[in-house]
């Protein structure tokens, strides 16, 4: 469970600075910022282990040793600290453009996040409402689908128009690594880890083969490793986190599970095909609540491929159709393996931290 030791560490050093922010600094939009970065963190942590430590105020380093590191359950982690602090910001922020915040959070980026927060933990009336405001205020605020899908992504790309959060990169930075290598390599199956005849899962190519004329598999895969991010030891390349498209999709499956019609919610991810250079769905056919479902998820899946973001939609549509997740497994996964382990260096050096279920 090592593994995950990186990205934990890095999720709570970002969440301690944004406590030293909040706690210290007198200016709105800037305490505004560091609550949208400790609500992205916290986001990050409850989605891959559930439960998690909650920690809000500022503290030296044996401050954080005598504070309550029990884990804390993920529904109350949402109500009690990423939506309250994602709602703050949001009032905090201005809406500026991506290209003017340079990179830094806005308004209309912690309205998105809330919105995918808001479907992840299958509340989707509020979810519609955050996003649909999204889409409507995108344009004013500097926000547009890339024409090209090309456009969205590399170092010569970044913050493009289709940006609403991204965490920017610089090749001259200090990198968290993971086993030596930097983040990037484990997106684009290029890491020391990865099966070396084939990184890239075969089903996935299989399911781009199947998508005839879709722009987005030469820009995704080629041969058996993912190009979306360049792999190597340094990267120039932002990090995104948030982007219109990934709004849209989030809002038609907030349509399709608040009762709109199959037509409406296609009307939605229309455009997105369109992009791809794929004609649109056949409206006549994918004419129910269930096979909407299935189509956004399949959808999904070409559209955000290799962007970390597979697993997170497959537990949270197998919530809204139980055996989805199964199914696209192959096997029966236990619930208790929709989440990861605590790395074990947290559960031995803290006896209040306690090890997931089937770990």
């Amino acid at each position: 469970s090592d593994f995950f030791r990186p990205f934990y560490v890095a999720c709570y050093k970002s969440i301690i600075s944004a406590n030293e922010v909040i706690s210290n600094s007198s200016d709105a939009a800037t305490v505004g910022e560091a609550k949208f970065l400790r609500a992205l963190s916290y986001f990050k942590l409850v989605r891959v282990f559930g439960d998690v430590t909650v920690f809000l105020e500022a503290a030296s380093a044996e401050g954080i040793a005598e504070t309550d590191l029990t884990r804390k359950a993920k529904a109350d982690v949402y109500t009690d600290v990423i939506i309250p602090d994602l709602q703050a910001a949001k009032s905090a922020l201005s809406a500026l453009s991506a290209s003017a915040a340079n990179g830094r959070a806005t308004s209309i980026a912690a309205q998105g996040l809330l919105g995918k927060v808001y479907a992840t933990i299958g509340n989707y009336g509020a979810a519609k409402t955050e996003l649909s405001a999204v889409i409507n205020n995108a344009s004013s605020a500097g926000i547009e689908l890339e024409s090209d899908f090309a456009n969205v992504f590399g170092s010569d790309n970044d913050l493009n128009s289709e940006i609403l959060f991204a965490t920017t990169m610089s090749s001259t930075a200090t990198l968290s690594t993971i086993g030596g290598e930097i983040y990037t390599n484990w997106y684009a199956g290029q890491n020391t880890k990865a099966d070396e005849d084939a990184p890239m899962s075969q089903d996935l190519i299989d399911a781009f083969a199947a998508s005839a004329g879709d722009k987005r598999a030469a820009l995704t895969i080629d041969g058996n490793k993912s190009v979306k991010y360049a792999s190597g030891t340094t990267t120039d390349a932002d990090w995104i986190e948030l982007r219109l498209a990934d709004v849209i999709m989030l809002y038609a499956e907030a349509l399709n599970e608040t009762g709109s019609s199959a037509e409406d919610v296609l009307d939605v991810i229309d455009p997105i095909r369109t992009r791809a250079g794929l004609a649109a769905l056949d409206h006549a056919t994918i004419n129910t609540e269930a096979l909407v479902r299935q189509a956004i998820l399949n959808e999904r899946r070409l559209e955000f491929a290799c962007e970390g973001q597979r697993w997170f939609d497959l537990v949270r549509f197998d919530a809204a159709q139980p055996g989805i997740l199964n199914a696209e497994m192959g096997e029966t996964i236990s619930s208790n393996y929709h989440v990861f382990p605590v790395p074990v260096t947290e559960v031995t050096s803290f006896d209040q931290i306690e090890q997931n279920a089937g770990y």
